[in-house]
């Protein structure tokens, strides 16, 4: 239950909710195990179901397999929880940079709690042709990021929007090396898998 009420307030009343988490100090394996693990298997299950059971149509040919479906889930996941640890390593280590306060444990439960509404909005990858809605939801996640590094990082106001900016950037840089990667490997298994 107080699980579904951080997700409810730092969703619908993110401020007094960042106030709330700045006077937390919980560390980033307790986050982890009772915060990200169950909501990271939303997107994983959800993309299970839409890629393995439901499937897609490209060009008139319905495409889904369970195989599929278990990449999808694992690809999800992975990728969630990774942005998460890489975002939150990114945020910690720059902080000293904008004269904000170095604290992996904040820093983690800044970006894990930013990441709620895509995890939760990965409900919508059953429907592969709506999972579009979850990066949209990501672009949420960004607004909640940028103001909870001032309570949470204590970032001098001056300095929050390069911080933010900065963190971004290099998040994204390091994201697509991941995800290349990532890729990399699930297609060579995936070719493996062909001959």
């Amino acid at each position: 239950m107080i699980m579904i009420n951080r997700v409810k307030q730092i969703i619908t009343a993110p401020k007094d909710e960042w106030a709330v988490i700045e006077g937390e100090n919980t560390p980033h394996v307790k986050l982890f195990t009772g915060y990200i693990l169950p909501l990271s298997l939303i997107p994983a299950i959800a993309a299970f179901i839409g890629y393995g059971l439901i499937g897609y149509t490209v060009f008139g040919i319905r495409v889904n397999s369970i195989d599929w479906g278990v990449r999808q889930a694992i690809v999800h996941w992975i990728t969630m929880v990774c942005g998460i640890y890489v975002t939150a390593f990114i945020v910690d280590l720059l902080a000293g940079n904008f004269g904000a306060q170095k604290n992996f444990d904040k820093a983690f439960s800044l970006v894990a709690y930013s990441y709620t509404p895509m995890l939760v909005a990965g409900i919508f990858y059953i429907l592969p042709s709506l999972s579009w809605l979850a990066s949209l939801a990501g672009l949420y996640g960004l607004y909640l990021l940028y103001i909870g590094l001032q309570p949470l990082m204590k970032v001098p106001a001056d300095k929050n929007l390069g911080y933010f900016v900065t963190c971004i950037v290099v998040t994204i840089i390091v994201s697509f090396a991941l995800t290349a990667i990532l890729g990399a490997i699930l297609l060579s298994s995936r070719a493996f898998h062909l001959f």
